[in-house]
Parts: structure tokens; sequence; C-alpha cells
């Protein structure tokens, strides 16, 4: 159940974070003994900007600043390494001018590794989103304005204390969209290992599969070539996406099975969509979030009948700008609007 604000209930449904800036990009902790750990990036229109990581005192109802540490121009997403036993390094990675790979511990934070794709050129083609591959957490894909993909392999020296230095290489890059690509997600489907898909300014969604990197497929096209912001897999059944366009109120469902033809539109939005996400735990939950303020968590079990209304529905303060549903503990669901962070206990 999504909480009121006003629930007196003994354990709370809901806790807030006022960042001491705009906070944009935002992701939760997978380590089990890390519990209510997130890490979020300022949204400053200057260079200087910083990355924050807070874990919720669970005595005291309050969020507690963990570390704190400078970032070169706003995160366009952070990804804690997807470690759901805790056995390998505490990574934390970050998109932004370049691929950051961060290594967090009682001590602070410290830069491992800055991962740099265009070694020729003065200039460097920003990275608007990347993934890590939670079967195999020595790859990470990014995406690029400059219309690529790169596959990156990390060496993560995989037992704890070992002091290798943490460093990665080029394993593929690839003109992946026409245009801009804007966002990456590998698929849990063949393996895990090797399928990913791909959105961006051209409006298509595109599957590539790293064996047979000579051809993509697509999945689906804007109507109207809109500009396509985010892509994610559900988490339970690798053969459903979900998509939407800039300054869109709609989110589509696509079956990679029936190309090009939504099997679901969720349309209750009234303001641009900005950030989906699916449940950790069930194939039939995913969670939208939109400037209109709203947070809404669908049940599509119906599909392909028409999905009508969302089941819950939470109102923020502001306008939602990410939403992120908690890996470990999938009865939380964490947003950003303005300088807060606020999860609610669905």
């Amino acid at each position: 159940m999504f909480p009121s604000n006003n629930s007196q209930n003994k354990r709370k449904e809901i806790y807030r974070y006022a960042a001491p800036w705009m906070v944009y990009a935002m992701n939760w902790s997978v380590r089990p003994d890390k519990r209510f750990r997130l890490a979020l990036g300022s949204f400053v229109e200057e260079y200087n900007n910083k990355v924050q990581i807070i874990s919720l005192d669970e005595d005291t109802s309050e969020f507690i600043s963990r570390s704190i540490f400078d970032h070169p121009y706003p995160t366009t997403k952070i990804m804690w390494i997807p470690d759901t036993k805790g056995t390998l390094p505490d990574l934390l990675a970050t998109s932004g001018d370049y691929l950051r790979i961060w290594q967090t511990s009682d001590n602070g934070t410290r830069l491992e590794c800055l991962l740099n794709n265009n070694k020729n050129s003065d200039f460097c083609a920003p990275l608007t989103s990347f993934d890590w591959n939670e079967i195999d957490p020595n790859l990470i894909g990014t995406s690029s304005i400059d219309t690529t993909c790169t596959i990156w392999g990390l060496e993560t020296g995989q037992a704890i204390g070992r002091t290798n230095p943490i460093n990665g290489n080029v394993r593929t890059q690839l003109i992946a969209h026409d245009k801009e690509v804007y966002d990456i997600a590998f698929s849990r489907g063949g393996g895990g290992r090797d399928m990913f898909a791909s959105v961006g300014a051209d409006g298509s969604v595109r599957m590539f599969d790293l064996r047979h990197l000579e051809h993509s497929t697509i999945i689906y096209e804007d109507p109207q070539h809109h500009s396509l912001l985010r892509l994610a897999w559900n988490k339970q059944d690798p053969n459903y996406l979900s998509t939407f366009a800039i300054d869109s109120t709609e989110i589509i469902i696509l079956d990679v099975r029936i190309p090009c033809t939504p099997v679901a539109r969720l349309n209750n939005h009234r303001a641009g969509v900005n950030g989906v996400a699916w449940a950790p735990h069930s194939p039939c939950h995913i969670c939208t979030a939109s400037d209109d303020r709203q947070a809404l968590i669908w049940d599509i079990q119906q599909m392909p009948k028409a999905i009508e209304d969302p089941i819950l529905a939470y109102t923020a303060d502001g306008e939602i700008n990410q939403v992120q549903w908690s890996t470990t503990q999938p009865d939380w669901i964490a947003i950003c609007f303005n300088n807060f962070l606020e999860i609610l206990r669905v």
C-alpha cells in the first residue's frame, strides 16, 4: 500500500532526506548488509557537482550522510555493483562526461578508475546512461550522444582484500542508432550476459547480442520519430520491456516476440513521464513517475487487454524526476523531486 503522508503507524511508511542541492541521479545499494543505503547525485548546471551516500538509521528514522565527494558535471546515472551476496568490492559507478568506478568504505569514497573511450579526441562525448550486468558484474554498457554504445570489461579483483587496482577495457563499441543514444539496458534473456537494448533520439528501441553484433533488431519505432528517453526490462520475464518518449504522458510496454506493436499503454499521467521501474520480485508490477508529481504502480497481468488505471498512486511535493525500486528490499521504492529523496513502503 502506498503510504499516506500522515500515517501514524508504528513503523514509518515514508522517510525523507533533504539534500543541499537539486537531486537527479539516485539508486539503491544492492548489498544485503547495507539496508536502506542509497547514493544520490546533484544536478547543478556547472562543472562542480557532488555525489552523496546516505543510509537510514533505523533507530532514529533519520538519514545519515556517510560520504560526499566531488563529481565533474551532474551524474546522468548512478548504480551500485549488482552484488546481492555482498562478496565483491563495495563499488559504485557514475556516468557523466566519462564512466567512473568508485570504491566506498567507512573511510570515505575514492575513485578507482575513469573509463574513457575517446582517447584520440580532445572532446568527450557525454554519457547519457549505463547499465551494470547483473549476471556478470565485470560487464558495464554505456550509451553516448555520439550514437554509440560501449561495452566495458571490468577487472574487479574478485576477492575482497585484494589490493589490485580496478581497471577496465573496451570489449566492444558499436554505432547503435542514427542519432544520440539515451539509454542502455542488459536483458536477462539468453543467459543474461550477452543481450542488451538501447533507445535514442531516432525514436527506436534496438536489441543487440554481443555474440552477433553484425546486426541488431528493431523492437519498436515511435510513430512520430520522437526521442525515446529510457528503457527498462521486466525483472522476472525477459520478454517484456518498457519505454517512453520525450514529453510523453504514456508508457509503452513491448513484447520482444511481437516487435513494433505495444502490448500495453499506460496513460494516466498528466505531464511528461520521467522514469519507470519494474518490481524486482513480480513480473506484473511497474512503477512510473512523472512531472505531474505522481508515482503510480500498475498491475499489467491482464495484458493484452487494456490497463485502465494504476492500482496505487502517491503524490509527492514536487515533480518526480527519478524512481528506483529496491532489489534487496522489494517493498521499498525511492523517488526524487527538487532537493528531496523519499523512500516509500509499498
